[in-house]
């Protein structure tokens, strides 16, 4: 991430660690350039929860070839990266997971777009769940729509997926013109991009509970398909929809920190 000076590097940090404003933060300044980093941060106002407004909180639609696809945008003021959620079968938009990342995403200065891959009457037909290549493409077409927009113009552009959508970010991320930066995926299927995980070069991490024992085994062997930075991280005790008490925390502060550390302002 880059700043203007190191009052903006507070600032940005104390955005950053938004997630613990219910706690006691202590963030030691490290002599020489750390003291005015510190100090910024330490005088914005973390436990009364007052982050800035955002610059867009809306629906919006995008024209996906023949169908129109309901989605999400929340644009935090002074973004440093974008991430688009796609969500795997049975979810929406709606997924109260999701927007629980998404949530804690804003906090740490990120744009989102959650948004449906398929229409309603689409997701009547199990088969488009599992079309993995139909679904890239119109996820590569939501991005371009994206980068559309003022606020992405300039500023790099990560997917988070969960089951088939994680399929469908690696196979979206292999394609060159789209230029992803990062991926995550939450107990994903990566699996199901198979003849495209070789080509991904975004840097991907894999999140798989630690008791979600066939996804993990399917992340393992997947792992070792790709060719890019990447990363499996288990979370002790999780099973397949991290419902477990601090599972879904867990999976948040991992996934922050991947998207601050490879989407950072260009």
């Amino acid at each position: 991430m880059r700043f203007t000076d190191r009052a903006d590097a507070g600032r940005r940090l104390a955005r950053r660690l938004g997630y613990l404003r219910d706690g006691d933060v202590v963030v030691p300044g490290l002599p020489r350039g750390g003291v005015p980093v510190a100090a910024a941060g330490g005088q914005q106002p973390l436990a009364a929860g007052t982050p800035d407004p955002p610059v867009r909180d809306e629906d919006v639609e995008v024209e996906a070839g023949p169908v129109t696809l309901a989605g999400h945008l929340m644009v935090p003021e002074s973004a440093t990266g974008f991430v688009v959620f796609v969500h795997g079968s049975g979810s929406s938009r709606h997924s109260p997971r999701n927007r629980y990342v998404a949530g804690r995403l804003n906090e740490a200065g990120l744009g989102t777009l959650l948004f449906d891959l398929l229409t309603p009457a689409e997701e009547v037909d199990r088969a488009n769940v599992f079309d993995i290549g139909m679904l890239a493409g119109r996820l590569a077409e939501v991005t371009r729509w994206l980068r559309g927009q003022p606020e992405a113009r300039r500023i790099r552009v990560g997917y988070f997926g969960a089951s088939t959508g994680a399929a469908a970010a690696l196979w979206a991320a292999a394609d060159r013109g789209v230029d992803i930066a990062a991926v995550v995926s939450r107990g994903g299927r990566p699996d199901l991009a198979g003849p495209r995980l070789a080509t991904v070069r975004a840097a991907t991490l894999l999140i798989v509970g630690g008791c979600d024992d066939v996804v993990l085994d399917l992340n393992r062997r997947a792992q070792q398909r790709l060719r890019c930075e990447n990363r499996l991280e288990i979370v002790p005790g999780a099973t397949h929809l991290f419902e477990e008490p601090g599972a879904l925390p867990a999976v948040t502060g991992l996934a922050s920190d991947w998207f601050t550390t490879h989407l950072g302002g260009q």
